[in-house]
């Protein structure tokens, strides 16, 4: 399991380049709850929100519930009972994520969710990448090298998606995302992909990896795999190099690799030339609105804001990362040495 800590560099980098609303009362209290801090992604964010508002004196009680819903709710409820000033959290899942709003405003307690949304957006400060549109992004870039390819070859390609667990809305926006730009470029181009494969990982490594081994094998022509977030990127690379298929770009039997997140990992394929476009969730702009939103509805005794705030994304791909790798926070770690702590 990833467990590595952001680099000093890049946290002064990252509280230099926001600029938060800032909240000086010295007894001002956030509970920050979190799933777990599995990605590289979810370190970033959670080294982003606390240090942050530790600078600004704001004291944070943080509790990790170890992808137990049931848990997190008890930890909200625990910090609801110490009358907190506000809560932010990572839920583990949409559906979760409704019910501890909901304690948390009965409490008359403002509370913001962080990138993993819950079903009902309706109540709650909500801070979520579009999905749809960073994925649609990124899955456009693949489907133009596809359509080359077809071009060359007329041979129908072969698409594979790996999916997130489904009862998170990321997943599914990523999902459909995935399956808007594949359906398009099919009308547009009649015979151009193949009936795309689902490959389910509910978000956990060795799922991905045994779903994937028999997808591949079952299917060895497979030559365009998006996965639903750059964390299996490895994976991806252990089902796919001992059969011959970790090849660059421009060689023969490259596969056409895409992911969602934007991470240190993803950065170093794209240089090294065998991932072909992230969609980038934008975790600088993401803690930013968070931060902001919290502490000023702290601030004015807003006690019940609902509000959702959304971070449109971007690709970054083969084409543009020497203009835009400094706007993707899996560079910034990248560039400064992170993979290699």
């Amino acid at each position: 399991m990833f467990k590595k800590t952001v680099g000093l560099f890049f946290l002064l980098l990252l509280l230099m380049s926001m600029s938060f609303a800032v909240v000086r009362a010295q007894d001002t209290t956030i509970c920050f709850g979190f799933q777990d801090l599995e990605t590289e992604f979810w370190v970033a964010g959670h080294r982003a929100i606390t240090d942050t508002l530790r600078e600004q004196g704001v004291e944070v009680l943080e509790y990790n519930a170890n992808e137990d819903p049931n848990r997190q709710l008890e930890q909200v409820r625990e910090c609801i009972a110490q009358d907190v000033d506000g809560i932010i959290i990572i839920p583990q899942d949409g559906d979760s994520a409704v019910t501890i709003i909901g304690e948390a405003q009965a409490a008359d307690i403002p509370i913001a969710v962080f990138n993993r949304p819950p079903n009902d957006r309706s109540r709650g400060i909500i801070v979520v990448a579009d999905n749809v549109s960073a994925t649609e992004q990124a899955v456009e870039f693949m489907a133009q090298k596809a359509l080359v390819k077809f071009e060359i070859t007329g041979e129908s390609i072969t698409p594979l998606i790996l999916v997130g667990a489904l009862q998170d809305t990321n997943a599914i926006g990523r999902r459909d995302g995935f399956f808007n730009v594949i359906n398009r470029y099919n009308e547009r181009y009649p015979g151009l992909f193949a009936e795309p494969i689902e490959v389910a990982t509910e978000w956990d490594a060795a799922t991905a990896l045994a779903n994937l081994e028999a997808a591949v094998t079952a299917n060895p022509n497979v030559d365009f795999i998006f996965t639903s977030s750059d964390f299996l990127f490895p994976t991806i690379r252990s089902v796919l190099e001992p059969r011959g298929k970790w090849v660059p770009v421009g060689q023969a039997g490259h596969v056409i690799l895409g992911g969602l997140d934007g991470d240190a990992t993803a950065c170093m394929l794209i240089d090294e030339g065998y991932v072909d476009a992230t969609g980038v969730q934008d975790l600088f702009l993401e803690a930013q609105l968070t931060l902001d939103r919290i502490l000023q509805a702290i601030a004015d005794g807003e006690t019940q804001p609902n509000e959702v705030l959304l971070d449109p994304g971007f690709a970054l791909t083969a084409a543009n990362i020497q203009f835009n790798r400094s706007d993707m926070w899996g560079c910034v770690l990248y560039d400064e040495g992170f993979l290699d702590q």
